[in-house]
């Protein structure tokens, strides 16, 4: 079976693309998805215990503890350290139940892969890239989202540039869907067949 990690920064189109490998029948891992599931109980009390008033009747208050972080790099990583360890259970979890199923490939998204050293853990990367303007934009039409928290999520990002440098393979996402999939299809025809 082959482990496919696919990554990309904010804005980039990963979920999207994310969904174009799950309507072409590949099993998708969303490690943004854990992290949700995980702040609605599981991980709440940890997280309690480490940042003391972030959570509401016993789950994470995604908006308490972004400012609780925010602008604190030792804060992220004691954060990382919780639930960095759930998460990759979670995703050993998906791809042993996926290899007994005899499955021919899994994606696993994961928007730090490069970021937490992550590479060797995949048969092959997939990095989504758009044009920093297309990006941007697509970024701060978000809820809640200003350009300072944009270039903050950025300083923590590897550059974009950097990351289609390590990739196997490149989703332009900036070009339309129709050319998101029709990378995704070449993509599964090279690795499948």
């Amino acid at each position: 079976m082959i482990v496919i990690g696919l990554t990309g920064s904010i804005g980039m189109g990963k979920t999207t693309t994310a969904d174009l490998f799950r309507q072409a029948g590949l099993p998708v891992f969303d490690a943004d998805a854990t992290v949700h599931a995980l702040y609605e109980g599981p991980l709440a009390a940890d997280i309690e215990a480490a940042f003391p008033g972030t959570t509401v009747e016993g789950r994470v208050d995604r908006g308490r503890l972004s400012e609780r972080l925010s602008g604190d790099g030792a804060a992220f990583r004691k954060l990382e350290a919780i639930v960095h360890p759930a998460v990759r259970r979670s995703e050993d979890d998906f791809v042993e139940r996926y290899r007994r199923a005899g499955a021919p490939a899994v994606v696993l998204d994961i928007p730090l892969l490069f970021e937490t050293g992550r590479q060797s853990d995949f048969d092959k990367i997939v990095v989504v890239s758009a044009p920093a303007e297309v990006q941007r934009a697509r970024v701060l039409v978000r809820s809640g989202m200003t350009p300072e928290k944009f270039e903050a999520v950025l300083a923590r990002q590897m550059p974009d540039a950097e990351k289609r440098e390590r990739a196997d393979f490149i989703v332009p996402s900036g070009k339309g869907i129709a050319a998101a999939k029709a990378a995704v299809e070449a993509i599964l025809r090279q690795l499948l067949l």
